[in-house]
């Protein structure tokens, strides 16, 4: 390959890739392959695009960028991707020093077609020449007629809105501006809803011709694929065609403090939330730069062995002191210049001097004392467990480690500095028993003045006395425009919303290359699965690859319960695992699940029956990772954890409660649209509300009643658990999936007999201090529905979460795979057109379930009336919906694209569970998707009445701002604050 020079070349065993690092000689773009047999290909393009101000110019560019191109001049062919391409991932993000474009597909031909789309937009975008898209993705002032108020819109602007009314996201900002207040990273990449509104169009288009050139680019190719081929094609199609420039984006380094340094700033709090002992403090220090990838690893290990493992030591030395009642941090890498953070969250701003004299305090005595060598070795255990797995979910391995290259490659240094881990594993076990870690506290906790300390205090109705002063603000600016101006910002308005309301040409979506069906597999995924009974315990086996991984899933069926004991069972899920036990302290049994397993996880899921809509199963799972080898201990410590947890030490359960209400807060804010949804759908569905006993917002109310009257009565809450737990873990409710390779299911059936023998007799030993038999255990309630009802609850927020949901009855109206497509439809054009490009909402979603339930939402969304009625019009958009052939085939191919995304072992052994317990069968699937792959514009409209049944039952739920649900209080039979 002429066009290029080869820098570089290794062999990367870790990922199973050989690796090639090259420099396109004329363009200057630095490429980093990594070819392999994956068949899950990604390609990326990122941009080193330091933030010199806080107006977010990065982020807006971000999304602008995506807005059409000289090639594909359509208004949005992201969302026409989005719509009709077989990708596996297809996004964009935003760093604090860096914007990434990258993308994923199985199918070769939409890869290609993905690559140039993204090419195209990211060096030829039409955001350059057309202003509109600027002010729709970015901000602009929106005034409807002379009478009305001057606002302010923007999807960015609200998205960052959102993002500003949570505490964390605040304190995450200004940790970076405490630290780094000379360099890019004080700012934010993101934007800071006060500064947006100060980007000019022409410092935007200036940032592009600055940053956007392949001199500052560096691409990532992953997978099976033709590097050569591809590597030829972005040399011809367009690195060809620019020549070096030197783009001057070195990040420079903030030069290390000769002393602590401290800010405090305000976050917003509720009118019914309490002020005092609600300050975040939070200690935070340097730590090199990220180009020492053992150092970056070893403080990882610290991270766990300090801070983020049960009972860590400095987390307990805090939370003993009475500093906060929820403790977080760790080590923050993947910026120049990492550091390590500890967080003490419902503090008192009194104890900020304790709270650092404590940490400092701890660190001197751990670094003389010296660290708990299990726990070190357990973290260590836990990492090259995970890394050896590559289990990142729906994400693609690809992409994981193109960002992990980035981590590297954008300061100067190879590519795969940190990929290459194998080979730190081993030296720092030895490290261990040297003193290593201990050194790494004196030389960086210790002796490091290059820290601060961030001070987050409350203070009540600060979002709504902001609101109110821009109100003022953009009133004083309208007052003062002269008739001339004023016109001109209404014809702006209108000419926006012309534009938003305008259709892309036909000539335009030719331009975007589609699949056709024959390059659609018609065959429906395989559910390959076997039940059968393992000493006599029912037993659910998936045969997969999985390099000599079990994934192991006790199944304890909750029909035993009653509606009242049902979030105590959830409450378990935080409490096992967290506490003492008949065997092991807490550390010591921490310490043990990292060395013998790569985890043990609890949770709580209800699965519909689709053959009874009435009907469901609800289970307490408990989840293990277990190597062949060490399946025989996994399964001791399950049922030590299950059996012989000691429920009666108050401290302990005082400190889980309060750190389990920190969560649940943090959830309910940062998934809102979630809870909303579960909530609405709640009052008509038992899968619903049993999801909302155990992890909506009456599990949220539960736990913070909880966490407030058990000192008061710490013996009722210990007797419930037992209780609960006496009726819950027992042989009788009992069944196991398993999935990985056979000799793994082989090792499991030797181990069983003796194993439930064990279990039963661990089982007894405990009932039998209760005084209970073994039949005495009673037979739980089915869970009473309140019936559909329109509810409001607000909380401190600059945005709203507006949720509609319902049900369409399966008996007379058939679910039928269109309903995949129709999905696509309205996440893509009917709700993206209204709720996003005309609203402002940063997202908006729907779904139609197999059993009936259906749901509208949108996410950060600075409306809510004016959302419920564009929900309410969808019959009528539905009935007149038309599409030509070549468009129905974009929203099949999306459609099937979420059909085929390619699953981990795991998660295929969680998909046959929730397949058979559902009773979602082949033919069930394949009928789907042949009504999928030959759906017409005519079965779309035919689903008027499904959608008309889910508007119908008027249940709806909106998380938002307390003004503005309260404003809207006719929309809702109740309102009520979120969190008290």
């Amino acid at each position: 390959m002429k066009n290029y020079e080869l820098l570089e070349e290794k062999r990367l065993p870790e990922i199973d890739s050989e690796a090639c690092v090259y420099r396109h000689k004329r363009s200057g773009a630095q490429v980093f392959t990594m070819k392999n047999a994956d068949e899950n290909r990604v390609f990326s393009i990122a941009f080193r695009t330091p933030a010199e101000d806080s107006t977010g110019v990065a982020h807006i560019m971000e999304h602008s960028v995506l807005c059409g191109s000289e090639r594909f001049p359509l208004k949005d062919p992201f969302v026409e991707l989005a719509k009709g391409s077989l990708n596996t991932f297809l996004n964009a993000m935003t760093y604090p020093d860096k914007t990434v474009y990258p993308v994923a597909s199985t199918n070769e031909k939409d890869f290609e077609n993905l690559m140039n789309v993204y090419m195209d937009a990211v060096l030829h975008p039409n955001c350059l020449r057309d202003e509109r898209i600027f002010r729709q993705e970015g901000w602009h002032y929106e005034l409807e007629n002379a009478a009305s108020e001057l606002r302010i819109n923007g999807v960015v602007y609200n998205e960052m809105k959102g993002a500003f009314s949570s505490p964390e996201s605040v304190l995450e900002r200004y940790i970076l501006h405490s630290l780094f207040p000379d360099t890019s990273y004080g700012n934010e990449s993101g934007g800071d809803p006060e500064m947006i509104p100060e980007l000019s169009y022409a410092q935007f288009c200036a940032f592009h011709a600055r940053y956007y050139h392949p001199s500052n680019s560096y691409i990532v190719l992953y997978g099976d694929l033709d590097m050569e081929e591809r590597l030829e094609w972005l040399d011809r199609e367009y690195l060809s065609q620019y020549a070096a420039i030197a783009p001057a984006s070195e990040l420079r380094r903030q030069t290390a403090f000769s002393k602590p340094i401290r800010e405090e700033i305000r976050y917003s709090v509720g009118e019914k939330e309490p002020v005092r002992k609600s300050t975040y403090l939070s200690y935070n220090i340097v730590i090199g730069d990220n180009l020492d990838a053992k150092r970056n690893m070893a403080f990882s290990v610290l991270d766990y062995a300090l801070l983020s493992a049960p009972g860590a030591p400095l987390k307990q030395a805090l939370l003993e002191a009475g500093i906060g009642e929820d403790i977080f941090g760790g080590f923050e890498d993947g910026i120049l210049q990492p550091y390590f953070s500890i967080t003490a969250k419902n503090a008192a701003k009194k104890d900020e001097k304790r709270f650092v004299q404590l940490i400092t305090e701890k660190l001197r005595a751990l670094s003389e004392q010296g660290l708990d060598r299990k726990t070190l070795l357990a973290a260590i255990n836990h990492d090259e467990f995970r890394c050896r797995e590559a289990d990142y979910g729906r994400t693609p391995k690809g992409l994981i480690y193109g960002l992990t290259a980035l981590d590297s490659w954008i300061y100067g240094e190879k590519p795969w500095l940190h990929i290459e881990t194998e080979q730190f594993y081993a030296v720092l076990r030895e490290a261990a028993e040297q003193g290593y870690f201990e050194a790494l506290i004196r030389e960086y906790l210790l002796r490091n003045p290059h820290s601060s300390l961030v001070v987050v205090s409350p203070e009540r109705g600060l979002h709504e006395k902001r609101e109110q002063a821009l109100r003022e603000q953009l009133a004083e600016r309208k007052a003062a425009l002269s008739e001339q101006a004023l016109r001109q910002l209404i014809d702006d308005t209108g000419a926006l919303r012309r534009y938003q309301e305008e259709g892309n040409s036909e000539a335009a979506l030719r331009t975007l290359p589609i699949l056709s069906r024959e390059d659609i597999d018609p065959k429906a995924a395989e559910y390959r699965y076997t039940v059968s009974r393992a000493s006599g315990i029912p037993l659910l086996s998936s045969e997969l690859p999985s390099r000599g991984i079990l994934y192991l899933r006790l199944n304890f069926n909750t029909a035993a319960l009653t509606e009242e004991e049902l979030p105590y069972a959830a409450l378990l899920k935080t409490v096992l695992g967290y506490m003492d036990t008949g065997k092991h302290s807490l550390q010591a049994l921490s310490s043990e699940i990292l060395l013998h397993t790569g985890g043990i996880s609890f949770d709580m899921t209800a699965y519909p029956d689709l053959r009874s809509y009435e009907h469901y199963t609800g289970v307490f799972s408990v989840d293990l990772k277990l190597l062949r080898e060490e399946i025989g201990t996994g399964l001791s410590l399950a049922q030590e954890i299950l059996h012989q947890t000691r429920y009666a030490s108050e401290k302990r359960m005082m400190e889980i409660l309060n750190e389990s209400r920190s969560r649940e807060r943090m959830r309910a804010q940062e998934s809102s649209h979630t809870y909303a949804v579960n909530r609405a759908t709640s009052g008509f569905s038992g899968t619903a509300r049993y999801q909302e006993l155990c992890g909506g917002i009456a599990y949220l109310w539960f736990v913070e009643e909880i966490a407030a009257s058990y000192r008061r009565a710490p013996e009722k809450l210990t007797a419930k658990l037992r209780e609960v737990s006496a009726k819950l873990f027992r042989m009788e409710n009992l069944f196991l999936s398993a999935g990985g390779e056979k000799s793994c299911h082989m090792r499991l059936d030797t181990l069983l007999p003796e194993w439930k023998r064990a279990f039963e007799e661990s089982y007894d030993s405990m009932v039998s201090g209760m005084g209970w038999r073994r039949e005495t255990a009673p037979a739980g309630a089915q869970l009473l529905l309140s019936g559909s009802r329109r509810e409001g609850f607000g909380m401190s927020s600059q945005v709203n979460y507006v949720a509609q949901t319902g049900r369409f009855d399966t008996e007379k109206l058939p679910y039928t795979g269109a309903l995949r497509a129709l999905k696509g439809i309205l996440n893509y054009e009917y709700l993206w057109k209204n709720l996003r490009e005309k609203g402002g909402a940063y997202g908006c979603m729907s779904g139609f379930g197999r059993s009936g339930e259906g749901y509208l939402v949108s996410y950060r969304d600075p409306k809510l009336r004016e959302t419920l009625e564009v929900y309410e019009r969808l019959p009528d958009y539905i009935r007149s919906f038309t599409a030509t052939d070549r468009t129905m085939m974009k929203y099949i191919i999306g459609a099937i694209s979420e059909l085929d995304t390619p699953r981990t072992n795991h998660a295929k052994s969680l998909l046959n569970l929730s397949a058979y317990l559902s009773g979602v069968t082949e033919e069930l699937l394949q009928r789907e998707r042949e009504e999928l792959l030959h759906c017409t514009a005519a079965d779309i409209r035919a689903l008027v009445p499904y959608v008309e049944a889910i508007l119908a039952d008027g249940a709806s739920c909106t998380i938002g701002g307390s003004a503005a649900v309260r404003d809207a209080g006719s929309a809702f039979d109740s309102v009520e604050a979120l969190f008290s």
